[in-house]
């Protein structure tokens, strides 16, 4: 197939072009490049993908509407992995206008392209983050998810909501991945492994927020990986028994679905530093915060439907994925 991956560079994006591009898809990669984090990072990733016959990269802006519209003209691509966001719960309380530009603004001019391309099945990046207030765990699809606590959290579940009307309007088939915490090598720097990993090398202290009591559902990055290519593959359906007096938001009367994506087995923080701190050798040096606004203490992912819809079960232990880090990290920033 001929396959559109937003956010080619970035973490997700650039691990599955690779495994698309290795499977025998033609992969069309866009990405900004922009400096939220080190466009170097970037940039190495992008070079991994531009040793591929079959891989073309454009650099674009999303939220360019002409040039999204020409882009989709041009390639003609089948079906698309819309990756391409702007992250972080944190960065959302301080620059709220990059959220509504990359996420909101973005993601129309996606799903525009979709509709009058002919694109057979739209797969987009949302988030954990979206169960905001929710207390019940482990989360699931099939519980309402209507207060957020931060506007990053919005803006993926507006994408959720955009989704589904494009879906009911001109039967586009989409899908929605929330992704619980996703960790391995050429991780992004803005994450806590790549943080406490960076910090316990140089000697720094490291900031442990909710004093610790934070719960994460952390998923190695190859299973996230395997995850998204059974979904791409397998565009969403009609669920033929959908009722509106009793309205399951995980599935649709249009073709439109919602999985998680995680692991299905939160670790405690500490427990995770403890183990970074096993691979590397070496105790960090905590500084014990309270709970980040916008931040939820727990994740915790009901994978079932993924499960029963494609045989999906994530596979890497963390202490294995947590190694691949450490030494994929050492080789690249020349660390003995």
């Amino acid at each position: 197939m001929k396959i559109l991956v937003t956010g080619a560079a970035g973490f997700i994006g650039s691990t599955l072009g690779i495994r698309l591009l290795e499977r025998g898809d033609e992969v069309v990669g866009i990405d900004n490049l922009n400096d939220y984090y080190d466009v170097n990072l970037k940039l190495a990733r992008l070079q991994r993908l531009r040793d591929y016959e079959k891989f073309k990269f454009i650099k674009l802006e999303i939220a360019d509407r002409q040039g999204v519209e020409n882009l989709f003209a041009k390639e003609k691509v089948q079906r698309v992995m819309h990756l391409a966001a702007q992250a972080g719960v944190r960065y959302s309380i301080t620059n709220p206008h990059a959220y509504i530009d990359s996420n909101i603004v973005g993601f129309i001019n996606i799903l525009e392209g979709c509709r009058h391309n002919a694109v057979e099945h739209l797969t987009y990046a949302s988030s954990s983050s979206v169960y905001g207030a929710n207390t019940k765990m482990p989360f699931s699809i099939h519980d309402n998810i209507d207060h957020p606590v931060s506007l990053y959290a919005a803006s993926k579940k507006a994408n959720e909501l955009m989704a589904h009307t494009y879906s009911h309007l001109y039967h586009l088939p989409t899908t929605g991945l929330r992704f619980f915490t996703v960790y391995g090598p050429w991780g992004r720097p803005d994450m806590s492994l790549f943080m406490f990993t960076r910090n316990i090398i140089e000697g720094k202290p490291i900031d442990v927020f909710n004093y610790g009591n934070h719960r994460r559902d952390f998923t190695y990055i190859d299973d996230i990986v395997e995850g998204v290519l059974r979904v791409i593959d397998k565009p969403a359906q009609i669920n033929s028994s959908w009722a509106s007096e009793n309205p399951d938001p995980g599935t649709s009367m249009a073709p439109y679905r919602i999985y998680n994506i995680g692991n299905n087995n939160p670790v405690n923080l500490l427990e995770f530093i403890e183990t970074l701190e096993k691979c590397l050798g070496k105790e960090a040096m905590k500084n014990f915060l309270p709970l980040q606004p916008g931040d939820v203490p727990d994740t915790y992912a009901d994978v079932s439907d993924l499960v029963n819809d494609l045989g999906y079960k994530p596979a890497t232990l963390l202490e294995n994925g947590i190694k691949n880090f450490v030494k994929w990290y050492k080789d690249f920033y020349g660390i003995d």
